[in-house]
């Protein structure tokens, strides 16, 4: 059998394979309430064959959207929103699904991407004051973001916690905290953007204090028997910054505390980022996570060849592959992989009929 269609525990989850759905912002919420563009998604995605989708980063507040028109899960009615849209997808798909909880620190109050994705500053309409590990901002032309105290922190910990109970609620199988891409959480570990001298900055172990906390919130508001997952970047591509030596203690302290799986993307928490960007090139770093923990380990980044999916979770690179972009433009990606490798998916009764016959042993009975 092919490994990338090996089913696979994660928690207390089955997943029918090793193809996860990346989260994928898709700037399309109304004061943080999920729309039915999000239904219409999040419905294609959980019908592709894949063995876990997890939807997009979800602010734990509503300052932590990355723009105004970001999916948020802090309040009853946001709760309502997307328990509908969850509800509804579930009548038609048993695929498990995840959601990404977050907050985008210095990154946040942004145009969505098709209008520049330029920062919003406090004054100017939709606009709010962002708050980051310290006054730094991503650009020097930017609005500076506020640092910070100990009762902010300990407030965001608490939102954090909030949010998953909500999912919780909902009826989320998993959760993932956002811990990469330059928001809040990369933020407090990296020291190209975390300058502070108190508990929780300088040091490694005072810069991933942060990070852990919202990890252990986390873990204790949604039920024991749901995964809980952590996303982050491997490194900056930075002189100075979090590197993949970094990502490797931070793994071993959440594997300690019963992290679920990490999920290995990097990069964007500097413009002064050098990414070899090319097939894989995140994948080398997924590999040297599992090479030092025994959790289950994600790769993700520029995966578009069957072939290329196949050898990573066949040699043990990592247990799965996450797909982003190559989703949204091949949402049957999975049946296609299972048709090249031999393999067997299921789909939905409605499509059976679609299946070429040279490969009509491709679908499950």
């Amino acid at each position: 059998m092919a490994a990338l269609f090996t089913p696979m525990q994660l928690g207390s989850l089955n997943l029918r394979n090793r193809i996860v759905v990346a989260p994928m912002c898709q700037y399309s919420a109304e004061e943080g309430c999920a729309t039915d563009w999000h239904l219409m998604h999040l419905g294609n995605l959980a019908l592709s064959g894949v063995g876990l989708v997890m939807i997009e980063a979800t602010a734990v507040t509503p300052e932590g959207r990355i723009s105004p028109d970001d999916l948020g899960l802090w309040s009853d009615e946001t709760e309502a929103a997307l328990g509908r849209v969850l509800a509804a997808v579930r009548r038609y798909s048993d695929t498990p699904i995840g959601i990404q909880l977050a907050h985008a620190g210095r990154k946040a109050s942004t145009h969505v991407p098709w209008e520049g994705g330029a920062q919003i500053r406090p004054a100017e309409p939709r606009g709010w004051q962002t708050v980051a590990p310290s006054a730094l901002p991503y650009l020097d032309s930017e609005h500076p973001p506020q640092a910070l105290d100990q009762d902010g922190i300990a407030a965001l910990c608490a939102a954090f916690a909030d949010s998953a109970r909500r999912a919780a609620r909902i009826g989320f199988d998993s959760v993932q905290i956002h811990g990469a891409h330059g928001y809040l959480l990369h933020e407090f570990m990296s020291p190209l953007s975390n300058r502070r001298t108190d508990a929780y900055g300088s040091s490694l172990e005072n810069r991933i204090r942060f990070p852990l906390e919202v990890y252990e919130g986390v873990r204790a508001a949604f039920p024991a028997d749901r995964p809980v997952s952590m996303r982050v970047s491997g490194t900056d591509w930075a002189e100075g910054g979090w590197d993949i030596e970094q990502t490797i203690a931070l793994a071993k302290e959440l594997e300690a505390r019963g992290c679920s799986a990490l999920h290995v993307s990097s990069g964007g928490l500097t413009p002064a980022q050098q990414i070899p960007v090319g097939p894989g090139y995140q994948v080398p770093l997924a590999r040297a996570v599992k090479q030092e923990t025994t959790m289950p380990v994600i790769a993700v980044g520029l995966i578009t060849d069957f072939d290329h999916a196949e050898a990573i979770v066949g040699t043990g690179d990592a247990d799965m592959i996450a797909l982003g972009r190559t989703i949204l433009w091949d949402p049957r990606w999975p049946w296609h992989a299972a048709a090249h490798l031999g393999a067997t998916i299921k789909a939905p009764n409605p499509y059976l009929r679609c299946q070429p016959h040279r490969y009509r042993h491709v679908f499950e009975d």
